[in-house]
């Protein structure tokens, strides 16, 4: 059988209106035990993939856990991205259990959804095994999370990639979003937000700007 290619993205690859991305317990209290990912890595990278979300108008729905009474607010990083944005405090541990975040899910009515937040084990691994559960395509942010150990937090990747959910990276996001240096009317955003989120790749980036004054899309 003779097969034909053509210049298509495959239908995996994740688009700015194809999915919300959720955003769950970026807070204090459960950054404080946070081993398995360096504190300042993953405030970074959770820099890095709401600004993404942001600059693409991708629906994105913040969550915590008990913020008054224990966990504490949202990291800054995310809340300056989604300036006034509602957020949904819980009491459930699963993120899927709560009434008023899958109300919101309903809303926006997406069928593919991105996940990151804290811990691995426990906040991201419930709702993603609970979405899938009801048919739902869901992918999760592994360098936007984090446990209380490495082997925690690897065990529970393991757990969600053999449930059928997708990995990716913080800064592979944000590139699958663009996908096309062509993409003129995100080009500005996603390269600026590679120069002070993308580690090596935004040095590189402001290097061969200033150098060359070189340009992807060229």
């Amino acid at each position: 059988m003779t097969i034909t290619a053509t210049p298509t993205p495959g239908k995996s690859l994740i688009s700015p209106t194809d999915h919300a991305l959720i955003l769950i317990d970026f807070q204090s209290q459960m950054a404080f035990a946070t081993k398995s990912i360096a504190t300042e890595v993953l405030r970074n990278n959770a820099a890095l993939i709401s600004r993404a979300a942001k600059s693409f108008d991708v629906p994105t729905i913040l969550t915590t856990v008990a913020k008054d009474s224990f966990s504490g607010p949202m990291f800054t990083e995310i809340a300056d991205a989604f300036p006034g944005q509602k957020m949904f405090d819980r009491t459930s541990m699963n993120t899927w259990e709560d009434a008023a975040v899958i109300e919101e899910v309903n809303r926006i009515g997406k069928t593919r959804l991105v996940m990151a937040g804290l811990w691995t084990s426990v906040c991201i691994v419930g709702p993603v095994a609970s979405a899938i559960d009801q048919g739902f395509d869901v992918y999760f942010i592994a360098d936007a999370c984090g446990d209380i150990s490495a082997e925690a937090h690897e065990r529970a990747v393991q757990r969600m990639i053999q449930l059928g959910a997708k990995p990716m990276t913080s800064l592979q996001y944000m590139l699958e979003l663009q996908r096309d240096w062509a993409r003129t009317e995100t080009y500005e955003s996603t390269t600026g937000i590679a120069r002070q989120y993308g580690g090596g790749y935004g040095l590189g980036i402001i290097y061969a700007k200033t150098m060359f004054n070189a340009s992807e899309g060229h």
